[in-house]
């Protein structure tokens, strides 16, 4: 599976542990839309789209199966944020 594209939904520059909201495309078919990316216990990941159970927990919606694609899915999703930070397109959402 190819990640084909990603783009920057929402960057956030508060104080809150949520940076921004990504979409994911794989293959040019699949758009994965709400990953988050998180800054907690001081480094950068993502979080996958959830959904809130009726107990109050949260559930993925969707997830990598294997760890070799969550690391990738991480660090294109992470290279995409940073590379937004320092070359805004679109100077509302930074």
């Amino acid at each position: 599976m190819t990640i084909t594209d990603i783009k920057i939904r929402k960057v956030f520059d508060d104080e809150s542990p949520m940076k921004a909201v990504v979409s994911v495309t794989l293959d040019d078919q699949l758009a994965l839309h709400d990953i988050k990316v998180i800054y907690a216990k001081e480094k950068h990941f993502i979080v996958m789209p959830s959904k809130k159970n009726p107990d109050g927990t949260y559930r993925d919606v969707v997830h990598p199966i294997t760890a070799g694609f969550r690391e990738e899915l991480n660090d294109a999703v992470l290279a995409a944020y940073f590379e937004a930070l320092e070359n805004p397109t679109d100077p509302t959402t930074v």
